[in-house]
């Protein structure tokens, strides 16, 4: 087949096949909805039953936490039983062979010694972070603190039954102990590949876990008689769910990486310029960029959507329609992932759902959700001032996001042959990304110097 039959061929194909089922992320939906109805509807279920206890809504921490579990549970259930992810050569498991357990205590001592210190290391660093003990990270850190025994003791029979059957035991978490122990060879790229996915879920599992409990409550208490009434409160209350459905299952993609899950970390991104564009947009460094006072904050003397649009219901439906459409699709790109979603990691390629039209769903929907929203260039000062330095600087933090787009791409890119398949065939094929691309490389040819003929 020559080079022009084989492109055809492919473009009649579409992407690679995805990593990921669709079906993994659509149980946990489902899972997720029937617990938010059975929360709502929790007074009028103990009454019927004469249940014990009070006769109020789950809206409270704990049961946003449940939530997510049982969430996770239900995704890590279609994996196993539905899809079977744990035959995956990916997950690097041969459940044919397993070794003797006297063979597997070697490796799996000097890996247990290599997580416990991870963990006690990463423990430590909560301790010093003064901001993990005030406002929202207190929730997370009441939950880390009551897994940690837990886990710390699970860790021991799971790291025994799972070096059994590794076709390479010897991980990072086996490097990093080695290192420790002082008795073994190590690798201090292996190492450093072990913390940087570490890193990862420290920080953001905290943080995924602190903003569990607000949108859950929103969702579980609103008022939905006033949707079809009030423009302005179905918006946000459609908004609410659709983040609370984000949140709940991407909090579950750091927790579930795990390799008989094919979920696991195969690689955190390497570059500086990936973790600084990334951790800008996250506390405690986004106080200082985006938050009030920030170097790039964009909302000085505005006023959202619902206040230039009061008294034309029309535009306040049709505008609230569009925010939450935005949201919806920032809520899919995550429900695509399943249980592998986490940022500045490669755990898998992902080319279906919104990944189908565009490489970057989250970010372009997120950052038009926060133009129209926000709307920047209007402010109640009448300060051209204002407007100008508002729209610059909500150019900036779109910028920053694009920073982010391209440092992931380049990490992805290192990796996989079918990352790099699928780039191309979004370059010339995605609904959104192929138009941008044929945009911006003729931008790129009108930039180029024209050299003129020799006479």
């Amino acid at each position: 087949m020559n080079a022009q039959s084989h492109q055809a061929a492919q473009d009649r194909a579409g992407p690679p096949a995805s990593d990921v089922s669709a079906w993994v992320g659509v149980s946990g939906l489902l899972a997720l909805a029937g617990y938010i109805l059975l929360a709502r509807h929790w007074p009028d279920i103990a009454e019927a039953f004469d249940l014990p206890g009070p006769r109020a809504r789950l809206s409270g921490p704990y049961s946003a936490f449940l939530a997510m579990v049982l969430t996770g549970l239900v995704m890590a259930a279609w994996s196993i039983f539905v899809d079977k992810v744990h035959h995956n050569p990916s997950t690097g498991i041969d459940w044919a062979n397993p070794r003797p357990l006297r063979q597997a205590l070697d490796t799996a001592a000097t890996k247990i010694a290599g997580l416990w210190a991870t963990w006690a290391l990463i423990g430590f660093a909560y301790c010093l972070g003064r901001f993990y003990w005030d406002g929202q990270f207190l929730f997370a850190m009441e939950v880390i603190g009551a897994a940690a025994l837990p886990m710390f003791v699970l860790s021991i029979p799971y790291v025994l039954w799972l070096d059994r059957v590794l076709v390479n035991p010897r991980d990072g978490a086996w490097h990093f102990g080695a290192l420790l122990i002082g008795r073994e060879a190590w690798d201090i790229e292996r190492v450093k590949k072990h913390w940087r996915a570490w890193t990862i879920k420290g920080f953001f599992s905290a943080f995924m876990i602190s903003i569990l409990p607000p949108g859950f409550a929103q969702v579980v208490d609103a008022d939905f008689s006033q949707v079809l009434h009030n423009p302005v409160y179905a918006g946000n209350a459609l908004l609410s769910l659709m983040f609370v459905v984000d949140v709940q299952i991407g909090t579950v993609g750091y927790l579930l990486t795990m390799r008989p899950l094919d979920a696991h970390i195969r690689s955190g991104n390497p570059l500086l310029a990936g973790w600084v564009a990334a951790l800008l947009c996250y506390p405690p460094f986004v106080y200082g960029f985006m938050g009030d006072g920030g170097l790039l904050q964009y909302e000085y003397n505005t006023a959202d959507w619902s206040y230039w649009f009061d008294g034309h219901p029309a535009v306040l439906w049709a505008w609230a329609a569009l925010l939450v459409f935005l949201t919806a699709v920032y809520a899919w790109a995550t429900v695509a992932f399943g249980i592998r979603f986490s940022n500045l990691t490669y755990r898998g390629v992902l080319t279906n759902g919104p990944y189908r039209f565009t490489r970057h769903p989250a970010y372009l929907s997120k950052n038009m959700f926060w133009w129209l929203s926000t709307m920047p260039m209007m402010v109640t000062s009448h300060s051209w001032v204002d407007v100008i330095r508002n729209t610059v600087f909500m150019a900036c933090v779109s910028g920053v996001y694009y920073w982010r787009a391209r440092t992931e791409e380049a990490h992805l890119l290192a990796e996989d042959a079918k990352y790099r398949e699928y780039h191309a065939w979004m370059q010339a094929h995605g609904l959104v990304t192929a138009p941008l691309a044929r945009l911006l490389g003729r931008a790129a040819v009108r930039r180029q110097p024209q050299v003129q003929p020799a006479e």
